[in-house]
């Protein structure tokens, strides 16, 4: 299986930060939050990954390079400035990635998630990973039920961590352009087409530089 990073961000929340940097070279613990991502991909065993760029996005491939620092191999997806959104980011992607499902990770999350337990059930479009629902999502996203199914209305409200797997046939129709991707997932949910996960572990949403402070702070002295 392939996976993507999804990289293109504007951060703006988390600016002056982002003014001269892209979110996912941010650091955290001593190294750029997308680093946490490659190393986590090539310890779960993946071999191919996707990362798409967009504000300042040539930074991207002049640190990560074609990714042997890692045991990986990268290839990037460019979006000029401003970006796709999610949705379209994923669509343009789409030739890099194949015609079998894929691994996407948002590259402002840090998480211990072992990306090897997403696993795509026959027949459906998505498996997301759901975590319980931080101070700023207290709604939560989806709802996940006791049978694994993931559903718009009822079951345990949680929050989609920006992790899940995908298949190619969730973007049938799609045109090139910028759309999100949350509006696909939830026509996906109500035909019955995604599974989901509860991840119990370590996940953080870097939104803000004082979320970005905390987990710094966090890991360097688990480091010690």
């Amino acid at each position: 299986m392939k996976a993507m990073i999804l990289a293109a961000g504007r951060g703006k929340r988390m600016r002056p930060l982002t003014d001269q940097t892209p979110k996912p070279l941010l650091e955290v613990g001593g190294k750029p939050l997308i680093v946490w991502h490659l190393q986590a991909l090539a310890e779960a065993g993946f071999t191919e990954v996707v990362i798409n760029h967009a504000w300042l996005g040539q930074q991207i491939p002049a640190r990560l390079g074609e990714g042997s620092e890692f045991g990986l191999h990268i290839r990037y997806s460019p979006e000029g400035e401003t970006g796709l959104e999610t949705g379209g980011g994923i669509y343009r992607a789409l030739p890099l990635l194949g015609d079998a499902p894929f691994l996407v990770v948002n590259g402002d999350i840090w998480t211990d998630m072992d990306f090897t337990t997403l696993q795509l059930a026959p027949g459906d479009l998505a498996t997301l990973a759901l975590v319980a629902n931080p101070a700023h999502n207290a709604e939560g996203d989806f709802g996940l039920y006791p049978d694994g199914r993931v559903g718009n209305a009822g079951g345990r409200r949680l929050t989609y961590s920006g992790v899940g797997v995908f298949a190619p046939a969730l973007f049938a129709g799609c045109e090139p352009g910028f759309f999100p991707l949350a509006p696909l997932l939830r026509r996906a949910a109500d035909a019955g087409l995604v599974g989901g996960v509860h991840h119990r572990g370590a996940w953080e949403d870097i939104g803000t530089p004082a979320r970005l402070q905390a987990l710094d702070q966090t890991l360097r002295e688990q480091s010690d």
